[in-house]
């Protein structure tokens, strides 16, 4: 059913994607299917970069790789079957470009409940709804 699977995880906030994380795992489980999570850097704003230590873009890197290196571990498939990778740009469109890339089959995300403001000024998972090529399944928390 779902060879490829891909999961966004903010690594900010890990509990609204463990949900998402915990269904994708019982997808792949079933499909015997692998697991791919991605994490998104923010971009930190040139006129920012002078006041930084020179390498706090790497350390930034290392932190997340570390912490997204951690949360792989924990799924509960085998290793060979999940991977991670951390990249830097816009959510949606690093995600969408992160599933083309691996020929994700289906995106899962999760995302907190609506509320008005999300109405008016949209979210990531709705970007991501609204433009994946692949199946997206959106799992509430």
């Amino acid at each position: 059913m779902f060879k490829t699977i891909l999961v966004p995880v903010d690594l900010g906030e890990v509990e609204t994607a463990q949900p998402a994380l915990d269904k994708a795992v019982e997808l792949a489980k079933t499909s015997e299917g692998n697991v791919r999570l991605v994490y998104v850097r923010a971009i930190v704003p040139v006129t920012y970069m002078e006041f930084m230590p020179p390498a706090f873009d790497q350390e930034q890197q290392d932190e997340a790789e570390k912490k997204l290196a951690e949360l792989a571990a924990s799924v509960k498939l085998p290793a060979d079957r999940v991977s991670a990778v951390v990249r830097l740009g816009s959510v949606y469109g690093e995600v969408l470009d992160e599933a083309e890339k691996t020929g994700a089959d289906l995106i899962v995300v999760g995302s907190h409940r609506p509320s008005m403001a999300t109405y008016l000024l949209g979210s990531n998972a709705s970007t991501i709804v609204r433009h994946a090529r692949c199946s997206v399944l959106v799992v509430r928390t």
